[in-house]
This record gives structure tokens, C-alpha cells and sequence, in this order.
């Protein structure tokens, strides 16, 4: 289908800026930017902002752009225009040369590659389509290796292994394992069990007893380890924006289970589809830690420090209690607990 970003973009309404601050270009903001493969929303927005997440206000976008834009495609060229006196960027049509972009028409063929990703896709792929949260009731039906080959305890890439209770035709699925219960930080209550990601198989021969092989084993894969049709992946360009609501919660957990995390980690916060919480969504980390100290008496005393920003997370996924989001920027390790925020 053929597009005509140009008219999208001069047609949109301007959106009031939600921070009262006003927009801080980066440091040697370049004039234009030309979009090639493997450039991010994030990335190019980080070019011309010190806050990329404000990428709707220099866009000038509206609501609906916002939550899907398909603006930006290699071999476009991003342009920063000051020709009002306030910086936005829009699209320009021409070949840069000598610094200069040399503006001439411009032909998008329909088989261009697709509409530039948030953030990175081959990062938060894995977690797009898998599952990552569900209730305790949610296993009790899925399919279920019962047997190996040749009875091996484990089985790896190429091994072929059993399955019963595959109710529905696909030709490729996901194994996992439940994992542990995603606690609340404040209250202690479970909030969803995460799911263990294993590997993928593929049906060799279809039957009350289904026969698959393993195509990929990411862990060590054994009998009772259930499985999940793998659909494909959803990585629509969501626009990183601040919500427009106060949003307030925690740190869950960092995917993989380790204790701390930093730079391009993935997280579970305790915040939700029924919190207000949409993909594209983003969150500053806050340290939220306590010190114990003696008072003048001699006495043990526990005190909660003065929260502070280290980072920032955008939402990829999420679900009715809890939300997953890649950490785009950590000037500290983070851990469970700590606060997320408004940026």
C-alpha cells in the first residue's frame, strides 16, 4: 500500500507539550538525519532530543499516530526545522550531500523495507509473542511432553519428543516451564506466575500422542515441560511518549532471574493494563532504598532516602496486572523494588 507521509505529517493537529519544560535538543544536534536499516524511533529521536521519550512533541503527532505512526522507513530523510522558533523534525525527500539535503521527489516502491521499530526488534522479540505471565489455572490444559527419544532425561536441538493434549493445528510452537510467582514489591501479592522460556518445536506427525522435534533449546528441555502455539510476532512502531496520567509503581523482577540489572535488561513492574499502562509507555527509574543509621541515644533507626533518577524503561508488553519493558538507559544497577515513575 502506498503512503504519502509528507500530507500525514503537515495535516496532524500539534500536541501540547505534557512536560512544562520546554524541548532540550541534543548536544551537536545534527540538521538532518538520512534513515537507514537498523535505525530505531528511539535512536534517531535521541539524535536531536536529550529526552527521546518526548518524541511526540518534536513530531508534533496526534493521538493516533502516536499509538501506530508508520512514519519512518530507510532512505528517508529526517530533517530538524527551527522555522517557527520552536524545534520539530519532518520528513524531507532528496540524497544528502556535503552536509546539505539536496530536496528532489522521491519514489517509496511498496517493497521498501518496513516502518523503523521503536527499539530494538531483535531484542524484544523474544518476549513479543512468548509467554511470559500467566495465572495458575493458565498451565493446567496446556500440552504436555510425556515421552522422549530413546528416553532421555533431556533433549536438545533435533531430538524428537511426545506430546499429549494438542487440541489445535499449528505448525510451530514454544516450550516452557512455569516459573516463579511475580510477587508485588509493597504488598506480597502474587501478581501472575512468569513462564520459563525453553525452546521451539516443529509437528513431524500429528496424533492423540503428537510426535514434534526440538528446533531450538535455549534450556535443558525434559518431560512435563508444556508448550504454547508460537504466533507471530507483533512489533508495531509504538511511539515512546510519557502518559499523560501520573503512573506509579515498582520493580518486579528482572527477567532471567537475576538479582540486578542495568542497560537492555527487561523488567516486570507492577503496573498493568488496568493501571492505565499502553505499549510505547515511558517510565523513569528511581532508586528506592532505606539506610539505617544510630540516632544521638545510641538507638538503631531505619530511614527512607530521598528518591532519585537513574534510568529510564520503556513498556513493550502488557498484561491486566504487571508490565514488561526494556531498560533503555541506567546510570546505576537496578533492582527489585526500586520505583518507576513519570520520566
Amino acid at each position: 500500500m502506498s503512503r504519502i507521509i509528507s500530507a500525514l505529517i503537515l495535516a496532524v493537529a500539534a500536541v501540547t507539550a505534557s512536560a512544562s519544560e520546554p524541548l532540550k535538543l541534543a548536544a551537536n544536534a545534527p540538521e538532518s538525519h538520512i534513515v537507514v536499516k537498523g535505525d530505531t524511533l528511539w535512536g534517531i529521536s535521541g539524535k536531536f532530543l536529550k529526552e527521546p521519550w518526548r518524541w511526540p512533541e518534536i513530531w508534533r503527532l496526534n493521538k493516533d499516530q502516536i499509538k501506530n505512526p508508520h512514519l519512518i522507513y530507510p532512505g528517508d530523510v529526517v530533517l530538524l526545522d527551527m522555522s517557527d522558533g520552536t524545534p520539530r523534525l519532518r520528513l524531507g525527500k532528496g540524497v544528502k550531500t556535503s552536509g546539505n539535503v539536496k530536496l528532489s521527489p522521491k519514489v517509496h516502491s511498496e517493497l521498501i523495507d518496513k516502518e523503523i521499530p521503536s527499539i530494538p526488534a531483535h531484542v524484544i522479540e523474544p518476549f513479543i509473542s512468548r509467554p511470559l505471565v500467566v495465572g495458575e489455572k493458565d498451565l493446567e490444559n496446556a500440552p504436555r511432553i510425556i515421552g522422549t527419544e530413546e528416553s532421555r532425561v533431556i533433549v536438545g536441538n533435533g531430538d524428537s519428543i511426545y506430546v499429549l493434549g494438542v487440541q489445535e493445528e499449528h505448525p510451530r510452537w514454544y516450550i516452557y516451564r512455569p516459573g516463579v510467582p511475580l510477587k508485588d514489591p509493597g504488598t506480597g501479592e502474587i501478581l501472575g506466575y512468569e513462564a520459563f522460556y525453553l525452546g521451539t518445536a516443529v509437528v513431524k506427525r500429528p496424533g492423540e500422542v503428537t510426535i514434534m522435534e526440538v528446533q531450538t533449546a535455549k534450556e535443558e528441555i525434559i518431560k512435563g515441560d508444556l508448550l504454547v502455539p508460537a504466533e507471530l510476532p507483533d512489533l508495531k512502531s509504538y511511539v515512546p511518549r510519557k502518559a499523560e496520567f501520573e503512573l506509579s509503581g515498582q520493580i518486579v523482577s528482572v527477567y532471567g532471574g537475576v538479582g540486578a540489572g542495568g542497560k537492555d535488561s527487561v523488567i516486570a513492574i507492577n503496573q498493568g493494563i488496568q493501571h492505565g499502562i499502553e505499549v510505547g509507555h515511558v517510565l523513569g527509574l528511581f532508586t528506592k532504598r532505606t539506610t539505617t543509621y544510630r540516632d544521638k541515644d545510641g538507638r538503631n533507626q531505619t530511614k527512607e532516602l530521598p528518591e532519585e533518577r537513574y534510568g529510564v524503561v520503556f513498556i513493550f508488553r502488557a498484561f491486566d496486572r504487571i508490565s514488561y519493558g526494556l531498560v533503555m538507559e541506567a546510570e546505576q544497577p537496578l533492582v527489585a523494588g526500586d520505583a518507576v515513575h513519570n520520566p
